[in-house]
């Protein structure tokens, strides 16, 4: 197994998952492309977790409706993102098994109503 320092820029959650990943696996170019974009994303969420602490969870808006607090509102979406990216990477468990692949479904058969 290669492993390589994570690329410029990451901060330390983001850092620790890159090592994690690439110490134990050996990853194709996509599949790096694809760890950055996650590593990035955890680094995101630990930043917007530091601005939104002490934050209240609802503010008003222009219009003067209470609505979520767009800091927390971002940070589900961006839960939700390296979920989704984590995912793509298919990560073995602890025994060594990767999550089911998915597979896009092709185009159904068009089916002609009447035809006997």
């Amino acid at each position: 197994m290669t492993t390589s320092n994570p690329p410029a820029g990451l901060r330390e959650r983001g850092a620790r998952l890159w090592n994690d990943v690439t110490n134990s696996l050996e990853l194709e170019t996509h599949e790096e492309l694809l760890l950055l974009e996650a590593c990035r994303t955890a680094d995101l969420l630990d930043q917007l977790a530091a601005q939104a602490e002490g934050a209240p969870l609802t503010v008003t808006n222009a219009r003067g409706d209470e609505v979520a607090q767009p800091l927390h509102v971002e940070a589900r979406q961006q839960r939700i993102n390296l979920a989704r990216i984590l995912a793509a990477l298919r990560i073995p468990d602890a025994e060594d098994n990767r999550p089911q692949r998915r597979a896009a479904r092709g185009a159904y058969g068009v089916q002609v109503r009447g035809a006997a």
